[in-house]
């Protein structure tokens, strides 16, 4: 098959013959008709964490699957799947714990699912490797889909929404009325913005430094926006929740905004750190404040989610109107194209660009 292999960090990827093992025990090959360029994947092409080469990134995916190893339930040739990176064992004290998004089991991204024709082991990046016409992962990490829910919209599910919306909802329990300042109107922050919305929250408001992305928070559920750098900002939004907001959700990775954060919430409110700065990027905090105010630091990954539960949810949230999807893609792009789509998604305008397979 073919995949978008990265062979040098910083570099364009390169459109090669790979070979993908068959699928072994509790694992499902699937056909990507879909998959999403995450600022992530940006993150690992570019070498600021940890990863071997050469590589095949993406894990914002979505597709059928076409063939299933030995021991897999629930799930049949055919079937349309969303494919996330959340892989979990079922047996760790996180998974008996109903954490599978912190699993402890290992997994070697290097064992083998890909090589080079000349045996050469590939990166099975994020454990997922979905910039590819065809993907083997854990059945743990794809959930069951409508066969009506276009696979472009599946695969924003895969991540970008989860990991919004699921920090509010899952990690942050956003309760109805209460204040929610959500600091970068992105993919993530637009996706914390609607589950703040679906959550009940009273007061929503959206921080960033572009005014069209405050344009867009103002589309997807944010009662209120304002600028990144304007004056008096923590004075604003102190005026606007009556001392201070009751959840700040830092969803860009900017450690700036992390040191801003604490500033916004209130006395016994939380900051929910869901951006991913830099591997040794570190915020500034001062322990005295953090225990007088009595305010939490909480970190919050892939919106804790767990795929089969919360994936499906997030479906019928679409269906009865009440999530966007499709207002979340700039643009559509074929696989041979997928560099021009990450040169794009650089530029930092879009909400997410997506490649759609051609078949």
């Amino acid at each position: 098959m073919k995949a978008a292999l990265c062979r040098a960090f910083g570099e364009p990827l390169t459109i090669e013959e790979v070979v993908l093992r068959a699928p072994g025990p509790g694992e499902v090959q699937v056909a990507i008709e879909a998959v999403a360029i995450c600022h992530s994947d940006l993150g690992y092409i570019d070498g600021i964490w940890a990863s071997q080469l050469p590589a095949v990134y993406g894990h914002e995916a979505a597709g059928r699957i076409i063939a299933l190893g030995e021991g897999v339930r629930g799930l049949a040739p055919g079937d349309a799947v969303v494919v996330s990176m959340i892989r979990s064992c079922g047996q760790c004290r996180a998974c008996r714990g109903g954490k599978p998004f912190l699993c402890a089991a290992p997994y070697d991204r290097g064992n083998g699912v890909l090589q080079l024709p000349d045996g050469t082991t590939v990166e099975h990046g994020l454990a997922t490797g979905g910039f590819a016409e065809e993907c083997v992962v854990h059945a743990s990490q794809v959930a069951k889909v409508p066969d009506d829910l276009p696979m472009e919209l599946g695969a924003l599910l895969a991540c970008g929404v989860i990991t919004g919306t699921g920090a509010v909802i899952n990690t942050a329990g956003v309760r109805a009325g209460e204040s929610v300042v959500v600091i970068g109107a992105g993919g993530v922050g637009l996706n914390a913005i609607q589950g703040a919305r679906l959550a009940g929250a009273g007061r929503i408001i959206a921080i960033d430094l572009a005014e069209e992305k405050l344009a867009a928070a103002t589309e997807f559920g944010a009662t209120d926006v304002l600028k990144a750098d304007m004056k008096g900002l923590r004075r604003a939004v102190m005026g606007l929740t009556e001392g201070g907001a009751d959840h700040v959700f830092v969803a860009v990775g900017a450690i700036a905004a992390y040191n801003q954060a604490p500033a916004l919430a209130c006395k016994g409110g939380q900051v929910v750190m869901v951006g991913m700065p830099p591997s040794g990027a570190r915020m500034e905090v001062e322990p005295v404040i953090v225990a007088a105010t009595a305010q939490r630091l909480t970190g919050s990954f892939m919106g804790a989610t767990v795929v089969q539960r919360d994936i499906p949810y997030l479906v019928e949230m679409w269906r009865q109107g009440r999530l966007k999807l499709e207002e979340l893609i700039t643009a559509r792009y074929r696989f041979d194209e997928i560099n021009q789509a990450i040169a794009d998604a650089r530029q930092g305008h879009v909400r997410r660009n997506v490649i759609v397979m051609q078949r």
